[in-house]
């Protein structure tokens, strides 16, 4: 997403740059990007298929569905027909015939109902028609997952999920019990700068400075201890930024870390 600068609406800075990034990316042992057609638009996809393509065989790249963007304005592209068109308009920039899975972004409002049985039955049909392999939901509500759940197979869960904003707790725990993917969204908090309650946290950044780490080191292993099925996408737009991420794996969190991160929030 930050290849398109703020709030994914730009070309990058320096396209020969972005370019790089990507291959080293994928050089470090990426296996996992998140992208969406509305990046940009139009951009990052372009961005991710001049790199990679012809991708590696255990890259998954994985877009999402039920938005677009109009002059930096994020917009509702949710009925059935405009899914379908979404899917096939990301197959076609990224030259594939098959995503790993397609994320539909809903609203926020929760709410289970005609409509939401309507672009669900729109996934599945992409998905047993060979479009996408796996049917994801982001910003879903548990009752949303847990209805979805129950008519087919989820691939996995996008939703906002970081230190100081633990409110999709219960979607977490729906997911683990069902053995879905969970990939937080914003994992070093949202919004970016000062104002952002997870990097500028003292809790945060006097841990990482006793453990000798950097503070999104200890934000992101906090997500990735809570449970094995959870992914990270933490967007960079720099190779010295996504090799800080990376090393978050081998970050260790003593119990004094996790007894103090526990009490961060918003």
């Amino acid at each position: 997403m930050q290849l398109a600068g703020p709030w994914a609406v730009n070309p990058p800075a320096d396209r020969a740059s972005a370019i790089g990034l990507l291959r080293d990316a994928i050089t470090a042992g990426i296996d996992h990007i998140d992208t969406a057609q509305y990046y940009g638009p139009d951009v990052v996809n372009d961005l991710i298929r001049e790199a990679l393509h012809p991708y590696p065989p255990e890259l998954a790249i994985v877009s999402k569905v039920a938005v677009g963007s109009d002059a930096g304005t994020v917009i509702p592209q949710d009925d059935p027909y405009q899914l379908r068109q979404g899917i096939e308009v990301n197959l076609r920039s990224l030259r594939v015939g098959q995503l790993a899975a397609v994320n539909l972004r809903l609203p926020g409002d929760g709410r289970v109902d005609a409509r939401f049985d309507d672009q669900l039955a729109a996934m599945v049909r992409a998905r047993d028609e060979g479009l996408i392999a796996g049917v994801g939901l982001s910003n879903v509500s548990l009752g949303q997952l847990r209805h979805a759940a129950d008519g087919t197979e989820i691939a996995c869960v996008q939703n906002l999920f970081h230190l100081a904003d633990r409110s999709a707790t219960p979607v977490l725990q729906e997911c683990i019990r069902r053995g879905i993917a969970f990939v937080p969204f914003c994992p070093l908090g949202f919004p970016r700068g000062p104002a952002n309650p997870v990097l500028t946290s003292p809790v945060v950044i006097q841990t990482a400075a006793r453990l000798g780490v950097t503070p999104p080191q200890v934000a992101l292993q906090w997500l990735l201890q809570l449970a094995p099925n959870v992914l990270l996408i933490p967007g960079t737009a720099s190779v010295a930024h996504l090799l800080d991420n990376l090393a978050a794996e081998d970050a260790v969190l003593d119990d004094q870390a996790l007894r103090q991160l526990d009490g961060v929030s918003a």
